[in-house]
């Protein structure tokens, strides 16, 4: 009997990721792989998946992910292989009154596939605040913010660095995020956010924006959940370019 793919899931290891400064991040990531394979074969994917990661995993970058893809699918002799790597990925930050340093960090991953020819996406999870624009209309003083979670995930025809792809949701919130605020700063995110007020569709559309004059994005969908401070569920949108 054919089965339609076989491979491993939730596989961890430690991995070595470019960064854009010139130097490689140390991360653990998280792989999962499939494979369909010709039914005359019944050996396992593993020692051949394992082999080719230790190969590779000291320098791994969206360049390289096709080439890993490439040499399993060679060795395990199938039709096509698809690999999803998500690991963290930190990013030295500077609050923007004290300019105190502090590493942010993001959930990230590459998604590769694999038959006749290679495709790559490039997802990135980055978290910001919303302010509500019809809390702070209403009210005579202050406004309900939360935090948010944006998820871009993008087919790029040419290199795309994750730290330009995670400043590019950053900058459509209403503030920043930051590990490490002290006063001074506070009350600068807090004032800045509460100048910017913003829907959940109001980031959901700017990031869409961004992305679509984005000259290395061809294809993307944005994702974006707030979890309200004064619900206990939380707002979403959705945008695919597919749909634009």
């Amino acid at each position: 009997m054919k089965l339609q793919t076989v491979g491993i899931k939730n596989f961890t290891c430690p991995v070595s990721i470019r960064e854009k400064i010139g130097s490689r991040q140390q991360t653990v990531a998280t792989i999962s792989m499939q494979a369909a394979m010709p039914s005359r074969l019944r050996e396992s994917c593993v020692p051949v998946f394992t082999h080719v990661l230790g190969k590779y995993r000291e320098d791994i970058s969206a360049t390289i992910f096709p080439a890993m893809l490439a040499e399993v699918r060679e060795r395990l002799q199938a039709e096509k292989a698809r690999m999803t790597m998500s690991f963290p990925y930190f990013i030295a930050k500077q609050a923007p009154v004290t300019q105190t340093g502090s590493l942010m960090e993001y959930q990230c991953s590459f998604i590769g596939s694999i038959n006749e020819t290679a495709g790559l996406q490039l997802s990135v999870q980055v978290p910001l605040t919303t302010l509500c624009p019809c809390s702070k209309e209403i009210s005579s003083a202050g406004a309900h913010n939360q935090r948010a979670e944006v998820t871009l995930t993008v087919r790029a025809p040419r290199f795309i660095w994750l730290e330009d792809l995670i400043s590019l949701v950053e900058h459509c919130g209403s503030c920043e995020l930051y590990a490490l605020l002290k006063r001074p700063d506070e009350k600068f995110v807090t004032e800045a956010a509460y100048a910017n007020p913003m829907f959940v569709e109001d980031v959901a559309r700017m990031v869409a924006q961004q992305a679509l004059a984005h000259p290395d994005i061809a294809r993307f969908s944005v994702s974006v959940e707030s979890f309200e401070s004064i619900h206990k569920h939380s707002a979403y949108a959705l945008v695919n370019s597919d749909d634009l």
